[in-house]
């Protein structure tokens, strides 16, 4: 399993809109993209946090041509409520003990 770990600066008034396309564009990468799904967490300066679960590094990458006209639109949308937005990590799970629907 490939592991891909997102940094995203929100501007504070566009968080609602920004957590709302997070989530339909996640859909989109596991209804289109065999994306494995993600989570989105909130740091304690206010930036969001994103794993995002792949089968593999080639699935991540060929990602974003798999995805339909809206949902790329969708990703530039997204992207555009940020201030600033990075990968801080690409990983390779190595063991694997999270607990998934405790």
């Amino acid at each position: 399993m490939f592991i891909v770990i997102y940094r995203f600066e929100v501007v504070q008034e566009l968080a609602k809109e920004f957590e709302q396309e997070w989530e339909e564009l996640t859909l989109a990468f596991m209804n289109h993209a065999h994306g494995l799904g993600s989570r989105l967490h909130k740091d304690a300066h206010g930036n969001y946090i994103a794993y995002a679960q792949w089968p593999d590094e080639k699935s991540w990458k060929e990602a974003g041509a798999k995805l339909p006209e809206s949902a790329q639109k969708l990703s530039t949308q997204m992207r555009s409520r940020c201030s600033k937005f990075e990968i801080l990590h690409t990983l390779y799970v190595v063991k694997d003990l999270l607990k998934v629907n405790p």
